[in-house]
């Protein structure tokens, strides 16, 4: 079971309780809810925010095979994942995505958990431009985007 989005901060913003809703059953031992945020500080250079942009079909897309893919990798057949990313500015502290996991046994809970993460930052089309307290900003260097 999967949920997959990618939020227009324009139009919405990332709801954790969604996520934890989503994950949540009786049939699952485990859940670990992942988020992540705009720290302060990269490459010795003050953070005040994130503007990302996406191809968002490919990124759902990419969202789905990582999902398929872990049934092989991880052989978890028994999961429910909730991933949303988002789309626009996010300011310092705020949530740019979350990956909620729901295993019947926690090891299984944290390799995934894991795994999506390190995966959706190789492989999905999402760019972010950092901005600086002194009105400076740019776009990062991202991962070549991987065709399978």
């Amino acid at each position: 079971m999967l949920h997959a989005k990618i939020i227009d901060l324009s139009k919405e913003k990332i709801k954790t309780e969604s996520a934890e809703e989503f994950i949540s059953s009786s049939k699952f031992g485990a859940s670990i809810v992942f988020y992540g945020t705009v720290r302060e500080n990269n490459e010795n250079k003050k953070v005040t925010g994130i503007t990302y942009d996406s191809h968002d079909q490919l990124v759902i897309k990419s969202f789905e095979e990582i999902y398929n893919e872990a049934d092989k990798k991880l052989n978890i057949k028994d999961k429910s994942v909730f991933i949303e990313h988002v789309k626009g500015y996010v300011g310092l502290g705020e949530i740019s995505i979350i990956i909620a996991v729901a295993c019947p046994h926690r090891s299984e809970a944290y390799d995934l958990s894991r795994y999506i993460i390190e995966e959706i930052k190789k492989r999905s089309p999402i760019w972010k431009k950092e901005h600086y307290e002194n009105n400076d900003s740019e776009w990062l260097k991202g991962n070549p985007i991987q065709t399978n």
